[in-house]
Parts: structure tokens; C-alpha cells; sequence
């Protein structure tokens, strides 16, 4: 896929931006909140955006909201430990994968369904790295043994990926409209 012009990438950047804030503070979808779209946003800022100052831009509003959540809005710190430093390797993960899937990237099915596979694959290890930091660094359980982090990952795993793949799914989605839309129109112009 061609990088993106500056003005293209930094609305897209804005759009991400903006779509974090309104999402992050809320891990699960409620009737008013829409789930957490951090981690898809990792990987489609990786896959569209691919700047480095843009994925450490993310990862610094990814801290302010969370420090805003709760310092401010009174939002639980039971998920910050000293594994939250972990969510750095996590969300490389999504980020260097979307990356590295980016040059692949075309408007046809196939591609499509390739950049769907690596998102998958990339959600599932960012959630390993981020779940199992939690579970054996953070301090949060007293006995931490195998079966039972295999239970909460297992409790937790897909509803995180299955969200990052909603979103992941929309955002492709609206790529292949948008590209076929605009294939349409210049079909129109040739003729």
C-alpha cells in the first residue's frame, strides 16, 4: 500500500487519536461506551500510518488516558502494576505488525483477508504479553500457578481479540468501500 500524504496521515492520526480517547477508559462495551479499540488501533495505525513518532504518540495519550481515567474520572487502578510497562511490548506487537503487513496491503479480497490473519495473530500475542505480565508480574495473586492463568486467559483472551477483530473488521471493511467506490468513479472519468 503507498504511505499515506502528510495531511492524509496526520487527520487519519487525529481520527485514531480521538476515537482512543473516546474508548479507552471503558475495557468493555457498555449500552453507552463502545469497547476499548486500543489494541486495533495499535495494528491500523501500523498498517496505515507506520511513522514511529506516531506509534509513540499513541503510546503517550494511551498513558494520559489512562492516568486521566483514573486520577480524574475514578476509573479502577486494579489493571496498573508494574507490568504496565509491559503493554509496551504488546502494543509493538499490533503496531510493527500492521507495519510490516503494510506493503503488503491492497484493495482486493485476498490482501484483505491477509491483513485480517496477521491482526488476528498479532491480537492474540499482545494479549499474551499483556495478560500474562499481569497475571505473573503484577502482584495481584498470591499463589500464581499454570491452570490457573490458562483459566483467566482463557476467561479474558477472547473477548479481547474478538473486540480488536470487530474493529480491525469495520476499518477493512470501509478501506475495500472506499477503494471500490473510488475505483467506480475513476471508471466513470475514463469513459
Amino acid at each position: 500500500m503507498k504511505t499515506l500524504s502528510r495531511n492524509a496521515s496526520l487527520g487519519l492520526f487525529a481520527a485514531f487519536a480521538a476515537l482512543m480517547v473516546a474508548t479507552r477508559s471503558h475495557h468493555f462495551g457498555t449500552v453507552l461506551h463502545l469497547p476499548d479499540a486500543s489494541m486495533a488501533l495499535f495494528f491500523l495505525g501500523g498498517l496505515y500510518l507506520r511513522r514511529h513518532w506516531q506509534f509513540a504518540g499513541f503510546l503517550v495519550l494511551a498513558v494520559v488516558v489512562d492516568w486521566v481515567s483514573i486520577e480524574i474520572a475514578g476509573v479502577s487502578d486494579f489493571c496498573v502494576t508494574s507490568a504496565y510497562s509491559f503493554l509496551l511490548p504488546a502494543y509493538a506487537v499490533l503496531w510493527y505488525g500492521g507495519r510490516w503487513y503494510s506493503t503488503r496491503m491492497r484493495a482486493a479480497w485476498q490482501p484483505m483477508l491477509g491483513a485480517f490473519a496477521v491482526a488476528m495473530a498479532c491480537a492474540t500475542l499482545s494479549f499474551a504479553i499483556s495478560n500474562g505480565a499481569f497475571y505473573w508480574l503484577g502482584g495481584r495473586y498470591e499463589n500464581p500457578h499454570f491452570a490457573e492463568y490458562v483459566a483467566r486467559a482463557w476467561q479474558w483472551g477472547p473477548l479481547f481479540v474478538r473486540t480488536t477483530m470487530t474493529y480491525v473488521a469495520a476499518a477493512l471493511a470501509m478501506h475495500a468501500l472506499a477503494a471500490w467506490s473510488l475505483r467506480g468513479r475513476l471508471s466513470a472519468a475514463v469513459r
